[in-house]
């Protein structure tokens, strides 16, 4: 069945299936669904403030439950898209059709007007950011073979948007709150295949999503250069986080003045990295749990071509490849992200001050040294 140019509110059938003949390699795509906004009103309650689950850099989440029962995650987007009504419904036809154990599936979506929601299956443990890093959430439930499992699902996620989806998706923004845990904390990667949605000027920097600065890859940050390097660069700061269990962002006595992936890199170089593994593991597993953190800091070196590909992160998480003489260069730091966005903004700016202002002393010199590569 095909769809009508119309508003949400004048669908006269709801949940249709759309078929747009949206291409992603070689496969017609067909999956998805057409939701009238009458219908997801109703199965939110009137987008209810008591039915909200959260808050991305797209805009707000409300829990629903549709008339055939089915609960669902209805995503309002609070930034207009940048197509039509039919080239948005071939990328979400196209983005409909990828599955994947540790994705989350995308139902379909609704148009009203220059209004867009995204309709997804609901995961029902929240989001890392949620859980991991809430004080009030049972940390007894986070075991290493918890965490293992989170790690690897995440990677496994991403080596299938990286190298097995034709064309391949770069996420763009890979961090704690866009981890989904279901009720056997298995995680989903969320918010996926945005990338062709929205203006390029929409990035997470402007949209300022709290934590986001931390999981950037410095040339991602400074020149918009989107690779899948930086990808792996957001998933190595998110192994960080969770093997010590500390946010990106967290500061403190064991930490001081340093953010967790300075403090990591300054505790490797000591010796003494096992300080940093979560002590809620009450010590067990601290020799797997100091590998992971070294695949972190290996994915986060300075230079993007010498991370790992996914498919590689994720062998190394299976312990595939020997682990005893890994080399792990400096990572890439960035300092704030108000230099950035003025830096950005200040195309002017030569290229020593626009450094400067970026980058921290010692993160300065590795940049150039990126750069020129």
């Amino acid at each position: 069945m095909g769809y009508r140019f119309t508003s949400c509110f004048s669908f006269c059938t709801s949940s249709e299936p759309f078929s747009v003949g949206a291409q992603r390699g070689s496969e017609n795509v067909k999956d998805g669904r057409l939701y009238s906004y009458k219908e997801l009103s109703a199965a939110t309650q009137g987008f209810r403030p008591s039915n909200k689950i959260g808050r991305g850099g797209f805009g707000p989440v409300f829990k629903g439950r549709l008339k055939d029962g089915t609960i669902v995650a209805v995503k309002v987007l609070s930034v207009e898209a940048k197509q039509g009504e039919k080239e948005f419904l071939s990328e979400i036809a196209a983005i409909s059709n990828i599955r994947h154990d540790n994705l989350v599936e995308l139902l379909g979506c609704c148009i009203d007007g220059k209004n867009r929601m995204l309709v997804y299956g609901y995961v029902e443990n929240r989001s890392l950011s949620q859980t991991l890093f809430d004080s009030e959430y049972d940390q007894n439930n986070f075991s290493w073979t918890v965490r293992r499992n989170i790690c690897l699902g995440v990677a496994r996620g991403l080596a299938f948007l990286h190298e097995l989806v034709e064309p391949h998706i770069v996420h763009r923004d890979i961090k704690a709150s866009n981890i989904l845990l279901d009720r056997n904390l298995n995680p989903k990667i969320s918010d996926f295949g945005f990338a062709k949605l929205f203006p390029d000027d929409i990035t997470h920097i402007s949209t300022r999503v709290a934590g986001t600065l931390g999981y950037l890859a410095p040339e991602y940050a400074l020149h918009g250069k989107l690779t899948r390097k930086a990808d792996t660069y957001s998933f190595g700061v998110l192994l960080l986080e969770i093997v010590s269990g500390k946010c990106i962002t967290t500061t403190g006595v064991l930490l001081g003045e340093q953010n967790l992936l300075e403090a990591a890199w300054a505790l490797y170089k000591a010796g003494r990295l096992f300080e940093l593994v979560d002590l809620k593991l009450n010590g067990k597993n601290c020799e797997e749990a100091m590998w992971f953190m070294k695949i972190g800091l290996l994915c986060v070196q300075k230079i993007p071509s010498w991370r790992p590909r996914m498919s590689a992160v994720v062998n190394m998480i299976l312990n595939e490849n020997d682990s005893g003489d890994v080399q792990i260069s400096e990572p890439g730091f960035i300092a704030d992200v108000d230099a950035i966005k003025v830096a950005r903004e200040q195309s002017s700016q030569s290229p020593s001050q626009l450094q400067s202002s970026l980058f921290s002393s010692k993160s300065t010199l590795q940049f150039q040294e990126s750069l020129a590569k």
